[in-house]
């Protein structure tokens, strides 16, 4: 007798979504963790690692830079990168995980450095121990950040962006007039506070500097105090309180709905972040002795917001990773030798990434020489002053290479760099337009005209040029990838 009873696909129930669950979200992580190739294959292995595997070789790779390099230039970028990170891991909670955009989160930096400065200094004679200071730089800042944040329970998005970005103004202008505020000299002023005391253990100054040469000691302290932040932010991020800041971060109104205390989740997200940063501060004075306002600007506030974005917002690791990042580009573009490399580095990288290992490719990059070859000759045969400029003042194989391709004028007239950088932005945005052969054509004087560009105009002004080149970075990976290096695509419905 056959059996004619309806038979279940097996499979059905590994491949679809769960009784009253929708199918999009259901699948949602396996089109966000999913990427085809090599590079979704090492992206899975790299995000099955466990959380403390990261922590412990980001640990171990620092540490060992004194080890590895006596030069105390070298320890003084590390210390500064672990500052980052710290001011990474305190923004990405307020930002990454409470979905709030603060724009006056340096403003708790600057706090917890001059409350520090205040009490372990020469301007009120007050010079209390480290371990006391601490606690109460912490508190303030928690403290602070809870009254910011008081505007966040009835304001979102821009207006909330506006009324942080005026404390953070306010607090530059507090600090720079402070010398005179009924008529006492409150914060010094714009000459700062001076004489802070450094960091003490037991009574015992740690010392910055041992015969002439960073002290490997304040970047121990301030590694250790980067894996207690970590770890502590780790714990609070899987608890009830980080799976709601989350469900804030998408949605406030379905949290709202679903019972969640939304006003006290954003005053708790403002107050961690901000004792992160205030914490931090004290880092920051006790190392450089000295605490100015200027120290605390906006273009900081924009180089730590680029650093979550970089890494991934919501990810502890990403935004981790980010500072590393841009701490060691910011470094190595201060010197022209690094900096030419970084560049063509750079754009090699992302031709490839662009083109792939493909025809295309080798049509663009031998394109490329050669129309630098052609374009050199002619103009050396017309002039050759034009062509005997200087190219900074590296003199390795690159910059050596660089003189007999790029054209460099020996003196440059004052109209060109404007005129430089216009026709190369329209360049690049004419590229955007155009597609197919035509697109590869044009592609070749374009990066031939970058390269001229930043030969020129560029590299002789080294302090814009860092940051220009970080926000073409930055433009270029959100088009790779919207979410940051570590981010996670968060579930959109539309």
């Amino acid at each position: 007798m056959t059996d004619h009873t309806p038979k279940h696909d097996v499979t059905e129930g590994t491949t679809g979504p769960a009784v009253g669950k929708d199918e999009w979200v259901a699948r949602h992580g396996e089109r966000s963790s999913d990427r085809a190739g090599l590079v979704g294959s090492v992206e899975a292995r790299l995000r099955s690692a466990p959380w403390w595997s990261w922590l412990v070789l980001v640990l171990g790779v620092i540490a060992l830079l004194p080890v590895g390099f006596e030069s105390g230039y070298v320890r003084r970028v590390a210390f500064d990168t672990v500052v980052y990170m710290l001011l990474a891991l305190g923004l990405n909670v307020v930002v990454g995980w409470g979905g709030l955009l603060d724009l006056g989160y340096v403003a708790f930096y600057g706090i917890g450095a001059y409350t520090y400065a205040f009490l372990s200094s020469d301007k009120y004679d007050l010079h209390l121990p480290t371990l006391a200071v601490v606690p109460i730089v912490v508190i303030v800042g928690a403290l602070l950040g809870y009254i910011v944040g008081l505007p966040s329970r009835r304001l979102v998005g821009d207006y909330l962006a506006i009324v942080t970005l005026f404390f953070l103004q306010m607090f530059g202008t507090v600090m720079i007039n402070g010398d005179s505020i009924g008529g006492k000299n409150l914060t010094g002023g714009a000459n700062g506070i001076l004489n802070v005391d450094p960091l003490s253990v037991a009574g015992n100054e740690i010392a910055v500097s041992h015969e002439g040469i960073f002290s490997a000691a304040y970047l121990y302290i301030a590694l250790a105090v980067f894996a207690v932040v970590f770890v502590l932010l780790h714990l609070v991020n899987h608890s009830r309180t980080g799976r709601a800041w989350r469900s804030l971060r998408e949605d406030p109104l379905a949290a709202e709905v679903m019972g969640m205390p939304v006003g006290a989740l954003k005053l708790m997200a403002f107050s961690f972040g901000a004792a992160v940063a205030s914490l931090t501060g004290v880092l920051f004075a006790s190392l450089n002795a000295s605490v100015f306002p200027q120290s605390f600007s906006f273009a900081l506030l924009i180089t730590i917001y680029t650093m979550v974005i970089l890494g991934g917002s919501g990810s502890q690791i990403g935004v981790v990773l980010g500072a590393i990042i841009v701490s060691v580009v910011l470094e190595l573009l201060r010197e022209p030798g690094d900096a030419r490399m970084l560049f063509y580095a750079g754009a090699a990288l992302g031709l490839v990434g662009a083109l792939g290992l493909s025809r295309r490719l080798a049509v663009v990059a031998g394109g490329v020489a050669v129309f630098g070859v052609v374009v050199h000759t002619i103009v050396k045969a017309l002039d050759p002053t034009w062509v005997s400029g200087i190219v900074g003042e590296d003199t390795g194989r690159i910059a050596s290479w660089v003189s007999e391709w790029v054209v460099v004028p020996i003196r440059l007239e004052t109209w060109v760099p404007p005129v430089a950088y216009v026709s190369l932005i329209a360049l690049i945005l004419l590229l955007t337009v155009l597609g197919g052969w035509l697109r590869l054509v044009l592609l070749v004087p374009t990066l031939y005209f970058g390269a001229f560009v930043w030969e020129n105009v560029m590299l002789a002004h080294p302090e814009p040029t860092r940051y220009i080149l970080l926000g073409v970075m930055l433009i270029a990976l959100m088009i790779v990838r919207p979410n940051g290096l570590l981010g996670e695509r968060r579930v959109e419905i539309v």
